[in-house]
């Protein structure tokens, strides 16, 4: 894939939902609504201006026979520049949002492999909700780029309006998982450098919830619609036929319109409106009440939550005789909604969002837009929305009497109805446009690059990883370290290449210990640093640990029956307590007493404890989980990052360094390498260099023209002189 030029290239990232750019399944389920159509169209809108080179949206890949095949095809073009592009997350089949959470680090792994094959890093990264800030916190950390989000809506404001509703904690944990997206939300309000909020009232009241709240790093931008599809009903106009489908449900189909249009979610506080309708004499004997409750076969085949809603709706509709002046129809499609507003504006009648809580509001600005005047509750967007077009009431959506008031007023007085009318379609277009949002966008994200990031951060630091060509790792102890000309004319060497060559250590030392001695030395951080034998992988100057190389090792490792196994072998002393770590375990040898590296491994198996045996320089032992060596580390990377194994050049002196060098990458034994490292020599891809130290590692690249300097294939073996 081409990466559209030289200007900006934004990555968007909204893991859940169906989402696709043409015919928009809003309403299906509780996880396809506003934020789908916001994350689409903000792409559109991005991909509009001319200093934008190409906005790619990063969602689920989705292959069941349940859903449309759209979702299941890897990049669908949205418009010119701009793509959605679905990842692999998990099992194929749809899932809702709150199972999502094992899987994605996954997702974070397959996004690194699509900016490999763009070929260059996004400018900023844009999250949306708090599963893709999960995934926006991993990427942003490991490209080194900065992360912008949105929160769409909240888990600490969700669970403490459940919590009113009257459900018990352990069940609202049970279903919706708020423990795991409230510490997501948490980690990403501590790495994003920019919010994006809708409201006021999100920033002031449901962001401060939070402990790593920084007000200074959010800005409100309302959200904006497409001004082309949405607009008062003009002279001559005729009923659309979605009219009719309302019309078989409607004893007087003419009546003023009381619309209401979301999912059926129980958020969205469908029955209390119908109760509100049912008890109001004077507005059952005056107006219709249309619900447009998303899309729908059978509403017993529905999961349990909109049948539920769908359920109780209907059973109310019964309960106060709503029969012909109700309609609910079963399916409409995404072009029926700018008609089904004008439709209600031309009736004279009313939009209504009778939601518990309602961050967005994108309805209320398609409402205003056509000039249908509204009655919100009164929370986040509609506050926002309301004072900004004056078109309409907002009301305490959970006192069903005043709703029904509300409503009734909204109706019967026709001189405040035109103003509200002419007002919302002027407060939509001056201040909710696709054009506005974007204008505004560009602006913050353009001061958010130019202003340092907060001090609690570490310094940005753009990888190479996705973009490199090459990939050199090398152990540092008698490797990379130990004679400081050879260092200095290797490093010289590999910054001539920069941008397509990545540098990475592996050793055996712990963490801190790598940082510290790379700094004595000089060396730059390295893009990759593998440490504690393989043990562990950090990525670039942030040091960010790899956790799903973590849950990967993890596999049958059982420390404390290993230190038990190993206590009474002689020849072995535990090395000091900052040399452990979590995935290893590390002894010195006496090799005089102690048994043999195979004697060990086969005193642990017969006790059914799975590890690798480490022995290097004659005198240390590393325990590892099975799956964990410097080699397996070495692929673990190369698979995460995309980098053919044959375009790593691996060097190494020891013991430890022995799977590492082995397989198809290109292998290379510095002069003064450890005399465990003989039994390689003479085996395909493996060069034993006469240099000692990084006299060793250039030789290493001069044998493989590595850098390819050379006429000829970079990687390929130079013939040596017969």
């Amino acid at each position: 894939m081409s990466d559209g030029g030289e200007g900006l290239y934004i990555l968007l990232v909204s893991v859940h939902g169906l989402i696709r750019g043409h015919n928009l399944e809003l309403g299906r389920d509780a996880d396809t609504g506003g934020q789908v159509k916001y994350v689409v169209e903000l792409a559109r809108a991005l991909a509009e201006r001319p200093e934008v080179a190409r906005v790619d949206l990063l969602t689920r890949r989705v292959e069941d026979p349940k859903v449309d095949p759209d979702y299941a095809v890897p990049l669908e073009p949205i418009a010119p520049k701009a793509h959605i592009v679905r990842i692999p997350c998990g099992p194929r089949r749809y899932l809702r949002k709150e199972v999502l959470w094992p899987y994605l680090d996954a997702f974070a792994d397959n996004a690194l492999q699509h900016l490999r094959r763009v070929g260059r890093l996004p400018d900023w990264i844009h999250s949306h909700y708090a599963d893709a800030g999960y995934v926006g916190v991993r990427l942003a950390s490991l490209l080194g780029v900065p992360l912008v989000h949105t929160g769409h809506s909240l888990g600490r404001e969700k669970r403490r309006r459940l919590l009113d509703q009257g459900l018990r904690a352990e069940t609202i944990e049970r279903q919706y998982n708020l423990t795991q997206r409230i510490e997501a939300e948490e980690m990403v309000l501590d790495v994003a450098q920019l919010v994006i909020a809708s409201t006021t009232q999100e920033v002031e009241q449901q962001y401060a919830l939070y402990d790593n709240y920084h007000p200074d790093s959010m800005v409100v931008i309302p959200p904006g619609i497409d001004l082309s599809r949405f607009y008062p009903p003009r002279r001559g106009w005729f009923r659309p036929p979605i009219f009719q489908e309302l019309a078989r449900f409607l004893r007087e189909p003419k009546r003023p319109m009381v619309l209401a249009l979301s999912r059926p979610d129980e958020r969205k506080n469908i029955p209390t409106l119908v109760r509100a309708f049912g008890e109001h004499q004077g507005l059952r004997a005056l107006a219709n009440l249309v619900l447009v409750a998303g899309n729908r076969d059978d509403i017993q085949a529905m999961e349990r939550g909109p049948r539920q809603v769908l359920t109780e709706i209907l059973l109310l509709i019964d309960r106060y005789d709503l029969y012909g002046q109700v309609a609910y129809p079963k399916h409409h499609g995404p072009h029926d909604v700018p008609l089904l507003y004008r439709l209600a504006a031309k009736s004279k009648g009313v939009f209504v969002n009778p939601a518990l809580t309602e961050p967005f509001g994108l309805t209320l600005i398609e409402a205003a837009a056509s000039g249908l005047p509204v009655v919100a509750t009164e929370d986040g967007g509609p506050r926002d929305i309301v004072a900004l077009c004056k078109n309409g009431l907002l009301i305490d959506p959970l006192d069903a009497d005043a709703m029904g008031e509300a409503l009734y007023e909204a109706l019967t007085d026709q001189a405040r109805w035109r103003r509200w009318s002419k007002a919302g379609v002027a407060g939509a277009h001056r201040h909710f446009s696709w054009s506005a949002h974007v204008t505004r966008y560009l602006r913050e994200v353009r001061k958010l690059l130019k202003r340092p990031r907060r001090r609690r951060m570490a310094a940005a630091a753009r990888s190479r990883l996705p973009t490199s060509e090459r990939l050199l790792v090398s152990d540092i102890d008698n490797t990379l370290i130990g004679d400081r000309e050879a260092l200095d004319a290797l490093l010289a060497r590999l910054k001539a290449h920069e941008g397509r060559v990545s540098l990475g250590v592996a050793t055996g030392r712990r963490l801190e210990s790598t940082v510290q001695v790379l700094r004595e030395w000089g060396v730059p951080m390295p893009d990759v640093l593998i440490t504690a034998v393989g043990s562990e992988i950090y990525y670039g100057p942030n040091l960010v640990p790899d956790l799903g190389y973590q849950r990967h090792i993890d596999y049958r490792w059982r420390p404390q029956a290993l230190l038990e196994a190993m206590e009474g072998l002689p020849g072995l002393q535990l090395q000091p307590p900052e040399e452990q770590r979590p995935y290893k375990i590390s002894y010195f040898v006496d090799v005089s007493r102690a048994p043999s590296p195979r004697e060990i491994q086969r005193t642990l198996r017969q006790r059914d404890l799975h590890v690798n045996v480490v022995f290097s320089h004659n005198a240390f032992l590393d325990l590892l989980p099975v799956r964990a060596s410097k080699g397996s580390a070495v692929r673990y990377v190369a698979v995460k990052w995309g980098i053919p194994l044959d375009h790593i050049l691996v060097v190494g002196d020891s013991g430890n360094d022995e799977e590492m060098l082995s397989g198809i990458t290109l292998g290379v034994v510095v002069g003064n390498h450890s005399a465990e490292l003989e039994r390689l020599r003479g085996r395909e891809r493996i060069y034993f260099a006469q240099g000692h130290h990084a006299w060793g590692i250039l030789e290493g690249i001069e044998h493989y023209d590595f850098l390819g300097e050379r006429a000829g294939a970079a990687g390929e073996p130079r013939r040596e002189a017969s």
